[in-house]
């Protein structure tokens, strides 16, 4: 292996801190530590299945661990699963994962580097995509690696176990999604391979297939999972998530969103504030007379600064206390332009079709909890302004007004 600048070494307190901040696991970290101060360029892989378009801060926290290998001078090897993505990983999944098609991935994959690129140096990354060995195993080769393990291992896995016991289905397709992740690694050598910790068991797989292959196993290094606006594991499917590209305003309200237990977390996991400010982070949070809002405000500054600029997140700060603290309407409404020649539609049907809710049953539900409000409107019909709408509301016809749909949702309706 190419030896490393000496000049660029990391001290052992650097290394320290790649190997405990947001780690959840490593496995061996005594194996690990040693080769990091070896200064062998060590084969740092990591990969990443398009299933959506857009990359939430869940997914940068093993992107940010990365990119702090790379800055000690290793060669990152990031795997696009453009193929594992068509088996779907069931990881985290109490149901089983539709597969999705080539072109879904496609896609989604459209804008993955620029995406990646607001976080890793990408002229320093070597990018691979699976599809170009998987694509080529041969069936006999599938049933050597198949042999590696056993039934018993996949059902012993926790939410594979919870599905067997409670009589759902279990394909054999996803039996073989840890076979294929392990397989990359083998196909990449890599010396690290670095994953949320939901991924045990697949990065397991790796070290498992390397040892087949002769080859030396991989170290593993497990990040520490985030929870999203709900409070919930952050996952696309969930609908939980912040993305590194929503709009300032987007990203500002979403944090501010997030339950003030999860402050700190998002601190260390999301951004590269250093550990004596992490200390003041506690100590303010610890002091009952301080409240959480105003640090949660310099995490949605410092989170929107990253992936925006300095401007955007004074700007997405202003707009949140003008919207937020004072009951303002924000700058740059998403607006909805209804066809004046089309049946005339209720509001629910409106934002339900323009996906700005997601079913009738969501409306109702808001309806009922009496979070649709008309801020103002156009609409004759209407007498009042700053409206909360109850449910024999429900077939108002409306075409023009400003809606606030629950606490941080608006909307401007034209034609």
């Amino acid at each position: 292996m190419a030896i490393i600048n000496p000049n660029i070494v990391t001290d052992e307190e650097k290394i320290e801190n790649i190997l405990t901040r947001g780690v959840e696991d490593i496995i061996d970290k005594s194996e690990l530590k040693k080769a990091l101060l070896s200064q062998k360029q060590l084969r740092i892989k990591f990969g990443i299945d398009p299933t959506g378009p857009k990359i939430h801060l869940g997914r940068t926290i093993p992107l940010r661990k990365l990119r702090e290998f790379q800055k000690l001078g290793h060669q990152i090897i990031l795997i696009i699963g453009d193929f594992t993505a068509q088996v779907g990983d069931a990881s985290d999944k109490s149901e089983k994962r539709p597969i999705l098609t080539r072109e879904i991935i496609d896609e989604n994959l459209r804008d993955y580097k620029n995406q990646i690129g607001k976080i890793i140096d990408l002229s320093k990354t070597e990018f691979v995509y699976n599809s170009e060995w998987l694509n080529k195993l041969t069936f006999s080769e599938i049933v050597k690696l198949a042999e590696i393990f056993t039934v018993q291992q996949m059902l012993a896995r926790r939410n594979f176990k919870d599905r067997y016991e409670d009589g759902k289905e279990i394909s054999l397709r996803e039996f073989l999604y840890p076979i294929m992740q392990g397989y990359d690694s083998v196909m990449v050598k890599a010396d690290v391979e670095i994953g949320g910790f939901d991924q045990l068991f697949n990065l397991k797989a790796g070290r498992y297939i390397q040892e087949f292959y002769g080859l030396e196993k991989q170290n593993i290094l497990t990040t520490e999972m985030l929870e999203g606006t709900n409070g919930e594991k952050m996952s696309t499917s969930q609908g939980n998530v912040i993305n590194i590209i929503d709009s300032p305003n987007e990203i500002f309200g979403k944090l501010m969103s997030i339950k003030d237990d999860l402050i700190l977390k998002y601190f260390i996991l999301c951004t590269e504030i250093n550990n004596s400010e992490i200390e003041e982070a506690k100590n303010f949070l610890a002091d009952s007379k301080n409240n959480p809002r105003d640090l949660k405000m310099k995490l949605a500054k410092t989170i929107v600064t990253m992936y925006h600029s300095e401007k955007a997140a004074a700007q997405a700060e202003n707009n949140f206390i003008e919207t937020f603290q004072k009951n303002g309407v924000p700058d740059n409404l998403e607006t909805i332009i209804i066809n004046e020649a089309e049946p005339e539609k209720s509001l629910g049907e409106i934002l339900v079709t323009q996906k700005l809710i997601k079913s009738k049953a969501e409306w109702k539900r808001l309806i009922s909890a009496r979070a649709i409000k008309f801020i103002n409107t156009e609409d004759q019909n209407i007498e009042k302004q700053n409206q909360e709408l109850v449910l024999e509301d429900c077939e108002v016809k409306v075409y023009a007004g400003i809606f606030k749909l629950g606490k941080k949702k608006f909307v401007k309706i034209s034609n």
